[in-house]
């Protein structure tokens, strides 16, 4: 059953927006002494009225978190108060369902909803669909029957749970998906720029005198991917280069066997008109082409140039590649809970809302 904001059950919605406020504040998110966000603010964010705003930044004044300067506005108080302690729910939880725990990037978005959970006092019960949607499927049904209070769902490749997910939101459990998303599903999403990821490590090779570059998938069914590839062949048009069917394909190359893998990375090496650049989906494509390269011809490793649209590695992939994009992975896990806790907290259910993370692009070699 979802808690709602002002019941005995729960804590009224204004306290719940104080609380979030001040653990901002309390990240250094807003520097005291300086101008606070405005009511209009408050409403936009958490989508609550007028009135429940006023209350909620009048309550952070007597609480001394804000301080009100005649003719100035509203201000960040220099001496905070302690933080208040976690709203207390009981039974209050949310579902959790991830896969590939075993990564950098999934690990550290665990980290974030965990740590986003424990500030809001909810219980966490955590699912691995271990990338089955078989499993993802067992794992939403089990949110179902928990009673729990939202879902963060980070959906398998080719997920074909939509009907799944619609039920248990229209049952009254709201789900934010987070890295990807089913455009089916009209549910709050968190998510890096993918686009900006293609587009921006493409325009770093281009930009390095690179005109051939072979993309090599992993995953091709998901928004993540199809995102990426859009900006990859976005960045080649903006820079006048044409789209090659052999080397800007949606194609999964880490899906291959060993030896259809390397007989592919062959043919393409050895055209008439070789890619210069290899850039991979993820840094766990570029661990395989390393090795295939190193199968083929280990001189290969010096003379193409390597590149990741994100750093997610077996291990420190930056001395190895031209460039790659650093995942905001943290940032996304704990946004999704603050984005699942104001649909929860919502006296009427909010207008889904789609959250772009910005990454930044780290560059190694560029011999």
């Amino acid at each position: 059953m979802v808690t709602t904001p002002g019941s005995s059950e729960g804590v009224p919605l204004y306290r719940r927006i104080v609380q979030e406020l001040q653990a901002a504040i309390l990240r250094n998110e807003y520097v005291p002494g300086k101008p606070f966000i405005s009511q209009r603010e408050v409403c936009d964010r958490y989508g609550v009225s007028t009135a429940t705003a006023v209350r909620a930044l009048n309550e952070m004044v007597n609480l001394g978190i804000l301080e009100r300067h005649r003719g100035r506005g509203t201000f960040v108080a220099e001496q905070q108060p302690k933080a208040a302690a976690p709203v207390e729910r009981a039974g209050a939880a949310i579902a959790c369902i991830l896969f590939g725990l075993g990564s950098g990037h999934v690990s550290q978005m665990l980290r974030g909803v965990e740590a986003r959970c424990k500030e809001l006092g909810y219980r966490l019960f955590l699912s691995n669909s271990e990338a089955s949607a078989e499993h993802e499927l067992a794992a939403l049904h089990r949110a179902k029957e928990d009673g729990v209070n939202g879902v963060v769902l980070f959906p398998v490749e080719g997920s074909s749970n939509a009907l799944a997910i619609e039920e248990l939101r229209q049952s009254g459990i709201p789900l934010v998906m987070v890295d990807r998303y089913l455009p089916e599903i009209a549910s709050g999403v968190v998510t890096a720029d993918n686009f900006g990821i293609g587009y921006q490590i493409t325009a770093e090779l281009i930009g390095q005198g690179h005109q051939r570059i072979a993309a090599l998938w992993d995953e091709i069914d998901c928004t993540s991917v199809r995102d990426r590839f859009t900006g990859h062949k976005q960045a080649l048009s903006a820079h006048r280069l044409p789209q090659d069917s052999e080397l800007s394909v949606l194609r999964s190359y880490q899906k291959m066997a060993p030896a259809a893998r390397r007989q592919h990375l062959s043919s393409l090496l050895d055209s008439s008109e070789p890619p210069t650049a290899l850039l991979c989906a993820h840094g766990y494509v570029l661990a395989t082409v390393m090795q295939d390269l190193r199968e083929i011809d280990p001189g290969l490793l010096e003379r193409v140039a390597l590149a990741s649209m994100d750093d997610v590695a077996p291990f420190d992939i930056v001395p190895f590649i031209t460039a790659a994009a650093a995942l905001p992975s943290k940032e996304m896990g704990y946004r999704a809970v603050s984005l699942l806790e104001e649909t929860v907290s919502a006296h009427e259910h909010p207008r889904a809302r789609h959250i772009v993370l910005p990454i930044e692009v780290r560059h190694g070699r560029k011999d």
